[in-house]
């Protein structure tokens, strides 16, 4: 590694976020990437089981980071909900460890978190607000951010996220990109399509090139950072997009507006108040881009 670049590590580099988030580093010539992935190998991705805290200890100190942006995270709530010890594992266990390496190491650890730590009866929640998650994966993630900013002496940056669209492998590896093959689907299926829960639906391209512009402020970085997009929508609305879009008829895709209930019930609406983020004056501001606009592009490729 080049002693004059910053140095960064990405854990969950093979995910969705993860991998935009090491494209928007490797695209910049001031950074030596270190990209991790337990699932994936190739394209540069280094193998590492993040709960083996001895490999976690060799590749951390070996690499020396100034910057560790941990992306990976169990953020699938029904399969949670079936292993729930895994993913108090990997959402609450891992973080505190890279957080007490920070410790040690000296880097700033982004941990990414999620809106799912709110109730949704209350927005917007600006990051001082009161958490109360509704099902075990917004637990598991709200243990992981209380586990990381209790490490005195921590440079740590808490960056909460709502849900996310991108490119992916699969349409299924995102909540709003399988939204595609409903809409898609013409086969004469049928699809009750959630249109109770407001959602935020955010581009991991825009919080990977904020992830890159962060790394360079020179004023110290508030504990808890919200990025979001500010444009609502059910998933029963960003269905009728994708329909419109694609000009497919949508009638087999039918709004649900009850109230869910059950162990994987979703919040309401979970707005992050994204103005103390803004406030910092991050050169290039939070850079969103229009959900409508990025699909439009799309979706013609």
């Amino acid at each position: 590694m080049t002693d004059s670049k910053k140095r960064v590590i990405i854990t969950g580099a093979s995910g969705v976020l993860g991998t935009a988030v090491r494209n928007a580093f490797n695209a910049s010539e001031h950074f030596d990437v270190v990209a991790l992935s337990f699932t994936q190998t190739g394209n540069d991705l280094t193998p590492l089981d993040l709960l083996r805290q001895d490999e976690v200890d060799r590749v951390f100190k070996d690499s020396k980071p100034h910057w560790v942006i941990h992306c990976a995270a169990e953020r699938r709530p029904d399969v949670a909900e079936k292993n729930p010890e895994a993913t108090r594992q990997l959402n609450a266990a891992v973080p505190a460890h890279l957080a007490s390496l920070a410790k040690a190491l000296g880097y700033t650890l982004v941990y990414i978190s999620t809106d799912y730590v709110f109730d949704g009866t209350s927005p917007p929640y600006t990051p001082a607000a009161q958490t109360n998650p509704l099902q075990l994966y917004g637990k598991t993630k709200c243990a992981g951010e209380e586990a990381v900013l209790s490490v005195d002496g921590a440079k740590v940056v808490v960056l909460r996220v709502p849900v996310l669209y991108g490119p992916a492998p699969k349409n299924s590896d995102s909540a709003v990109n399988i939204l595609l093959d409903v809409v898609q689907d013409q086969s004469g299926k049928t699809y009750n399509m959630d249109h109770f829960a407001t959602r935020y639906p955010t581009n991991v391209i825009d919080i990977a090139n904020f992830l890159v512009r962060l790394t360079d402020y020179k004023n110290p970085i508030p504990p808890i950072l919200h990025y979001s997009s500010d444009e609502p929508y059910t998933k029963y609305e960003m269905c009728l997009v994708f329909a419109r879009l694609l000009r497919l008829p949508h009638a087999h895709i039918i709004p649900d507006d009850t109230e869910p209930v059950g162990a994987t019930t979703r919040p309401k609406n979970t707005q992050l108040y994204t103005r103390e983020t803004e406030d910092l004056s991050v050169e290039g501001g939070l850079g969103l881009t229009g959900f409508e606009e990025w699909w439009e592009e799309h979706v013609k490729a």
